[in-house]
């Protein structure tokens, strides 16, 4: 079985969209193996968005993600990666998919609601960071 992290970021919970959204994993027969909510430090941030570092939107992304908690998960399923990313929509709501979860509550490319892995090594970076319990 394949294993995604998906972050449900701060905007979509401060909106309280945290079970609205993980029933779309559930509806497409993934199911949530652990789940956690929590506020993100800095220096935590900074390790996972480390390839972002230098980028024009960096700080962007590390502002955006403290600002308050988030919703972390790991999603398990038969080709969970690309499933969820597909779920999930495109990164910009305005070219998402209808019935996508950014194209129904993203409001800009920043404030997409859900951030999920985008590759088997991703997933396990991203899950090894999350929840280093699992390893």
């Amino acid at each position: 079985m394949e294993r995604s992290l998906v972050l449900i970021k701060p905007d979509a919970v401060e909106k309280n969209l945290i079970g609205k959204i993980i029933s779309f994993y559930e509806n497409e027969g993934l199911k949530i193996v652990e789940l956690r909510m929590q506020k993100v430090s800095e220096g935590f941030a900074s390790k996972h968005y480390a390839e972002h570092k230098g980028k024009s939107f960096y700080e962007e992304l590390i502002k955006f993600i403290t600002r308050s908690p988030l919703c972390a998960l790991v999603v398990e399923g038969e080709g969970a990666i690309q499933k969820v990313r597909k779920i999930n929509g495109a990164t910009n709501p305005e070219k998402a998919e209808e019935g996508t979860i950014r194209r129904l509550y993203a409001l800009d490319k920043s404030k997409n609601c859900v951030h999920s892995s985008d590759s088997t090594e991703s997933a396990i970076r991203e899950i090894n960071l999350w929840f280093p319990e699992l390893i």
